[in-house]
């Protein structure tokens, strides 16, 4: 390595202490020597100086180089570097974008919000950049105020965010209490129940419909341009599953989300839905010039010009490739009749419980993440009787439930019976709808959120 970036000033001297060598570093915050805005300087001047030897940089360049080097935990679980070229993230991004975002157009506004080094803000970039849309950057703290702002035409977010603005929309409402504490749940629920049915070709029935024009009179017509999204077309979500009824909660709220599936190895866009055809709970259909197909024992493989070289500096024969060039993704699902592609989890994530039964623990952890007052959720049940699941609360809303205040340390409120019955319950409703054996008979709660360390999960 001879360049490398890095955030602060701080980032480089501790990754300089570690790496060693003659290594130049920029860092993104600050000034100084070594700050981006000193490097943009220079290579300004270089390039007025010696237009030439610019243009000439291309010239060895072909389009299956390596471009960029991401390490994921892969599809054994050990992080592996992905080797992704020019051809990989250029085609993905064309071919992405000019099925699943048709009529963006030059100067529409659109907001980043995931980190740049996540494959699937990195194809988001350069898509949008492709488009010549007007691109505003933030971060996650700051998205609702900056959304009221910007007013974006689109935007690509993963489940979590969904799910966070849900529960900071009826947080709010509940934080400031009267009627509206009670009408703005009820109406987004009354919205859910409406589009499902909708969606289900189910009957309606004339009370569901005057519930429905009720709540979108009073309260889902006004959620829309309240969260800056009244010149949203439609939203995008992937990285991660994002529960149905979230789906359709938004779309009651007259902001419709597509879903699509991908990896860091597939860089990343395999499937998506499309506004026009969009069937909710599944990921959608192949982008175009990438294949889909299922394998005997249910695993999705994929091929295309998308897919990864290969894993850095691991051996041939453990490449996750089948002999007829197939990349194995490791996720389990199905294809229906109309070729739409419906994921069930992980292949190494499904645990079989000691009653014999098979269970996908991100449809248990999708289910459970509808709940506002849950932040995070970790189900495991291998061999045990029923699943069991580890719950970090959110905690702020979980004060404003039971009115405790933000000097008591969350270890203290983790262990208060009152809290910990609140949040099973929480947890077997929102687990009622699924199969009895799928169902969450016991909770755990975490009084900080869980983080990866050293291939360690951390409470």
């Amino acid at each position: 390595v001879r360049l490398a970036f890095v955030e602060s000033a701080q980032d480089k001297e501790r990754i300089a202490a570690a790496v060693g060598g003659d290594v130049r570093f920029v860092h993104f915050d600050g000034a100084g020597a070594d700050s981006l805005e000193t490097f943009e300087s220079a290579g300004a001047q270089a390039a007025r100086e010696n237009r030439a030897q610019l243009d000439g940089f291309t010239d060895g360049i072909s389009a299956d180089d390596l471009a960029v080097l991401i390490y994921t935990s892969g599809t054994t679980g050990t992080p592996k570097g992905v080797m992704l070229t020019h051809r990989n993230a250029i085609t993905n991004a064309t071919d992405s974008f000019a099925y699943g975002f048709s009529g963006l157009a030059p100067g529409d506004a659109v907001v980043s919000v995931l980190p740049f080094a996540h494959i699937y803000e990195h194809n988001n970039l350069l898509g949008f950049i492709r488009y010549g849309c007007e691109l505003h950057v933030t971060q996650p703290d700051h998205l609702l105020e900056d959304l009221k702002s910007v007013r974006p035409r689109t935007m690509a977010l993963v489940s979590r965010v969904y799910e966070r603005v849900l529960a900071a929309v009826i947080g709010r409402a509940r934080a400031e209490g009267g009627l509206r504490a009670k009408l703005v749940p009820w109406a987004l629920a009354a919205g859910r129940h409406y589009r499902r049915a909708r969606n289900d070709g189910a009957p309606v029935g004339w009370r569901r419909r005057v519930a429905y024009a009720l709540a979108h009179r009073l309260v889902l017509s006004k959620i829309r341009a309240a969260l800056g999204l009244d010149r949203v077309v439609f939203l995008v979500s992937g990285s991660a599953p994002l529960h149905r009824d979230i789906l359709l909660t938004f779309l009651a709220i007259d902001v419709p989300i597509c879903e699509g599936y991908g990896l860091t190895e597939t860089s990343p866009v395999v499937t998506v839905n499309r506004l026009e055809d969009v069937r909710y709970g599944s990921v959608g259909k192949a982008i175009p010039n990438v294949s889909v197909r299922i394998a005997d024992d249910g695993e999705i493989q994929v091929k295309g010009p998308n897919v990864m070289r290969g894993y850095y500096h691991v051996e041939p024969a453990q490449q996750p490739f089948t002999p007829d060039g197939w990349f194995m993704t490791g996720d389990i699902g199905h294809l229906d009749a109309d070729g739409y592609l419906w994921i069930t989890d992980r292949k190494k994530e499904v645990f079989k419980t000691g009653t014999g039964k098979y269970v996908a623990p991100g449809r248990v952890e999708a289910a459970i993440r509808r709940s506002i007052y849950v932040a995070q959720v970790f189900v495991i049940g291998d061999g045990r009787p029923y699943p069991i699941a580890l719950v970090t609360p959110n905690w702020e809303l979980v004060r404003q439930r039971f009115g405790i205040g933000a000097g008591t340390p969350t270890e203290e409120i983790a262990r208060r019976d009152d809290v910990r019955e609140f949040m099973r319950e929480e947890v077997a409703k929102r687990t009622a709808d699924l199969a009895s054996f799928e169902q969450t008979r016991k909770i755990a709660v975490l009084p900080r959120e869980l983080t990866i360390e050293i291939g360690r999960a951390h409470v």
